[in-house]
């Protein structure tokens, strides 16, 4: 007994799914990203930076090594 196969209503896109993205689903990520970005390589900017100096001293080191 063979069973009953099913078709498509419509061909599937020829990429596969279709994964378009609005423009804010990038823009959005990449903004954050650079904006901690710039808070990092400059911590004089950042007014919890000051307050720790942990968290002060471990932000120098990074830049430190990024320089390197």
């Amino acid at each position: 007994m063979s069973a009953p196969t099913h078709t498509r209503p419509h061909p599937a896109p020829r990429g596969g799914v279709d994964t378009r993205l609005p423009w804010w689903a990038l823009a959005l990520p990449t903004l954050a990203f650079i904006t901690l970005l710039a808070l990092i390589l400059n911590p004089s900017d950042a007014q919890a930076a000051s307050a720790d100096p942990a968290f002060a001293h471990f932000i120098e080191r990074a830049q430190q090594l990024i320089r390197q």
